[in-house]
């Protein structure tokens, strides 16, 4: 089997990279910056020079970009390169309704099965291998595709039918950010009255309140080390595909609101492109906390 892969950006060139390494087959890259496809170049992939190539060239192929608008324009592009032999999956996190309308087009223009497998965790867990990942697709397809998914992710979650797999994928974002929303707010509090970083996770992690955003970040929080891994702004895009996704349900989250509104501040603060951990710097604004001052236009995010 011939893969093709579009989008090598922090998480796709990790997730190419394991492709590459542990796939038997040909794999073909293409990303917009050239240098990225040549470091995988290095590894065995071979390059094409659009993603149309791709799809001529690739029996499966898999997209994985920044935003719905990227994610549109490859398909449009791909889609007239696909015939009934050829499986399509988009790993981005995007709006729903535009993933189900772009699994429907591949499907009925071109008899190409599609499915939708975002991922979660972090970069690390893309270079290792050990991604989560939900799979929403027909579920014989879903055992076709099982063995591609497993080089780059350890928990590959079949979710049910096309569009279930991003729809849990954003769900599984907002709570991530309702529970940063919490922490953050506690966190400030605790330092305001006394309490060291360290002596707070550790309480934490004794009790009902223990959770992986505190114990993998507290590090990053107490250094004020915003260096991305998943920026503030992709965090609010995800979180405002929610709220539409809510508005569908007529169903109101007045939590996922407060978490919106602290990524907002934060984007105001001028860190947009800093990792989304740096979000607790709205929270700390106007406390003895406050370090505003000094993070604003910080170059390095």
């Amino acid at each position: 089997m011939k893969i093709g892969f579009v989008g090598l950006g922090t998480m796709g060139g990790a997730m190419c990279a394991n492709i590459v390494k542990k796939h038997a087959g040909q794999v073909y890259v293409y990303d917009a910056l050239p240098e990225r496809m040549e470091r995988l170049q290095a590894s065995g992939a071979a390059a094409c020079k659009s993603c149309f190539e791709i799809a001529k060239k690739s029996d499966l192929l898999i997209t994985m970009l920044p935003r719905t608008e990227h994610v549109e324009g490859v398909w449009n592009e791909m889609i007239p390169g696909l015939d009934a032999g050829k499986i399509g999956i988009d790993m981005s996190t995007i709006d729903p309704s535009v993933s189900i309308a772009i699994g429907d087009r591949v499907k009925n223009e071109t008899g190409a099965g599609f499915a939708d497998c975002p991922v979660v965790k972090s970069k690390k867990a893309a270079e290792d291998g050990t991604l989560g990942i939900y799979a929403g697709c027909e579920e014989g397809l879903f055992k076709k595709i099982y063995p591609i998914l497993s080089y780059m992710g350890e928990h590959v979650v079949y979710m049910g039918k096309n569009g279930m797999g991003i729809t849990m994928k954003i769900c599984q974002n907002a709570l991530a950010h309702e529970i940063q929303a919490a922490v953050n707010e506690t966190l400030t509090l605790a330092q305001q009255m006394g309490i060291r970083i360290e002596d707070f996770v550790e309480a934490v992690s004794y009790g009902g309140a223990a959770n992986y955003y505190l114990e993998s970040k507290y590090e990053a929080i107490r250094d004020r080390d915003y260096s991305v891994s998943f920026p503030v702004e992709y965090a609010c895009k995800d979180l405002e595909i929610c709220r539409r996704m809510a508005g569908t349900c007529e169903f109101e989250m007045p939590i996922l609101q407060h978490a919106i509104s602290r990524l907002h501040t934060a984007m105001e603060m001028g860190l947009a492109r800093a990792d989304n951990c740096a979000c607790i710097e709205a929270v700390r604004k106007g406390t003895s906390l406050d370090n505003s001052s000094r993070l604003c236009g910080q170059e390095s995010f």
